[in-house]
C-alpha cells in the first residue's frame, strides 16, 4: 500500500528492488528499446500495473533531467512537476557560492522540492537545512540528499528548530501543487511561501529568492540586488539577493552562461535605453537576459550601437562586436514587406530554410513560414521590425557567436 501522497507505484522507487528494475529499464531503454517493449517485459515478469507505469515514468524524467542534472540526474528521484521547478546545476551551484562568500555555514532551503539547492549548498561545503510541504516531494529529496527533510510549511516553521542557521533560500512554487500539474499561477499572492513572507526574512538574515524569469518588476523591493539568468539563450530565473549575499553596488545584473561559461553585465540601476539610429550594416540581438534587466543601453554604449526604433529591443551598428551578450546579424537586404512580394523575392534567391524574428510586426511566424511556400537550397534570417517607426523585412545572415568572456 502506497504511503499519504505517494502516486501509485511510486513507493516502489524508493526500495532497492524498485530502484533495481528502474536500472534495468534505463539500460533496456538505452539500448535501443521502446518503452511498450519495456514495460510488456516487466509484466511478464509480473511486476504490478502501477509499479510498471512508474518505472517508465521515471526512466523518462531522469532522461529529461539530465539537461539540468547532468549524470548526476542518473542517481536522482524525480516528478515532472519537481523537475520543471528544479533549478539547473549550474545556477544552483553559483547560488551556492554566493553564500559560502558570504560566509554562511549553514543555510535554511524553504521550499527545497527536490534538493536541487540543497544538493549544490553542500557541494560549496554550507550545511543546508531542507524544508519541503509535500511529504512525497520530501521523500524523494531525502532520497537524493541522503539527509533528513523537514516536512512543513515553510512560513509556519520555527527557523530555530532546524538548527543553526545564517541564511535563507526560497524558491516560491509558481505552480499549483501537486506532481503532475503544473499550470502557471495568475497571481504574485499565489506564491508559496508568499513574497511578503520572503522579503520579511530577507530584512534579518542573508537571503536568496528564486523567481520565474517574467517575474514582474514593479514588485522587486529596493535596495536589493535583482539578477536574470540566461543558459544558452534560453532565460531561466529573476534571482533577488538580499543582504550579505548581494554585491555591493550592484542593483541590476544580466548573467549569461553558455557551453559553461559565464559572462555578466552588472549596474548600479537599470540603463537609460539607447538612443535610435539610422540602420546600419548590423543588427544585434540581444540576450535575453539583458533585455529584462534592462541593461540594453550599457550594451549600447559598449558595443557602439542605437536602437532601430523606440520601444524595438534590437541595436545596429555599423562593427561585428564579437560581444557575448546579443548576436549579431550581418544584414543582406531589405525586402518588400508586403507578403507577396515578400514571397517573391525569396522564391528569387533560393530561400528553402529561414528561421524568421519578429519585434513590432503582428505576425505569427510559423503561420507566415507556411504561407511562403519556401523552396531552394538557400537558407537566411528574416527579421519583421519596425526601423524608423516602420515596418521592414530585413534578410540577414547569423554571425559567428562570441565566446564568453
Amino acid at each position: 500500500m502506497s504511503a499519504p501522497g505517494s502516486p501509485p507505484g511510486w513507493d516502489a522507487l524508493l526500495e532497492p528492488a524498485g530502484r533495481a528494475l528502474l536500472a534495468d529499464v534505463e539500460a533496456e531503454l538505452g539500448a535501443g528499446a521502446s518503452s511498450a517493449q519495456a514495460g510488456a517485459r516487466l509484466r511478464r515478469a509480473d511486476v504490478a500495473p502501477d509499479v510498471v507505469s512508474a518505472l517508465l515514468t521515471q526512466a523518462g524524467l531522469r532522461a529529461k533531467a539530465r539537461a539540468k542534472f547532468g549524470e548526476a540526474a542518473g542517481r536522482m528521484l524525480f516528478t515532472q512537476a519537481g523537475l520543471e521547478q528544479a533549478t539547473r546545476a549550474p545556477v544552483a551551484a553559483l547560488h551556492a557560492r554566493r553564500f559560502a562568500e558570504a560566509g554562511c555555514r549553514a543555510v535554511a532551503d524553504l521550499g527545497c522540492g527536490l534538493g536541487a539547492e540543497s544538493l549544490a549548498l553542500a557541494a560549496a561545503g554550507v550545511e543546508p537545512r531542507p524544508v519541503e510541504i509535500d511529504r512525497f516531494t520530501a521523500r524523494l529529496a531525502e532520497h537524493n540528499l541522503g539527509i533528513a527533510v523537514t516536512v512543513a510549511d515553510a512560513e509556519t516553521v520555527p527557523l530555530e528548530e532546524l538548527g543553526r542557521i545564517d541564511g535563507v533560500f526560497l524558491d516560491p512554487a509558481r505552480r499549483t501543487r501537486g506532481h503532475s500539474d503544473t499550470r502557471r499561477l495568475a497571481s504574485p499572492d499565489d506564491y508559496s511561501p508568499s513574497l511578503g513572507f520572503a522579503f520579511g526574512l530577507a530584512e534579518r538574515l542573508p537571503t536568496g529568492v528564486k523567481l520565474g524569469p517574467g517575474f514582474e518588476r514593479a514588485l522587486i523591493p529596493e535596495r536589493v540586488e535583482a539578477q536574470w539568468v540566461s543558459v544558452d539563450g534560453d532565460l531561466v530565473e529573476t534571482g533577488l539577493w538580499f543582504g550579505a549575499v548581494a554585491r555591493p553596488g550592484v542593483a541590476r545584473a544580466a548573467l549569461l552562461l553558455r557551453s559553461g561559461e559565464a559572462c555578466e553585465l552588472v549596474a548600479e540601476a537599470d540603463s537609460p535605453d539607447p538612443e535610435p539610429r539610422e540602420l546600419g550594416r548590423y543588427l544585434y540581438e540581444p540576450d535575453p537576459a539583458v533585455i529584462r534587466a534592462r541593461l540594453i543601453g550599457m550594451l549600447a554604449e559598449r558595443i557602439g550601437a542605437g536602437l532601430v526604433s523606440d520601444g524595438i529591443a534590437y541595436l545596429t551598428g555599423d562593427e561585428d562586436p564579437s560581444t557575448p551578450f546579443a548576436q549579431a546579424f550581418r544584414i543582406v537586404e531589405e525586402l518588400p514587406a508586403r507578403e507577396k512580394e515578400l514571397r517573391r523575392a525569396l522564391a528569387t534567391r533560393g530561400i528553402g530554410a529561414l528561421e524568421i524574428k519578429k519585434r513590432g510586426a503582428d505576425v505569427d511566424p510559423a503561420a507566415l513560414r507556411t504561407r511562403l511556400r519556401l523552396k531552394g537550397p538557400e537558407s537566411a534570417t528574416l527579421f519583421l521590425t519596425r526601423v524608423a517607426g516602420r515596418h521592414v523585412a530585413l534578410l540577414a545572415e547569423r554571425c559567428a557567436p562570441a565566446a564568453a568572456r
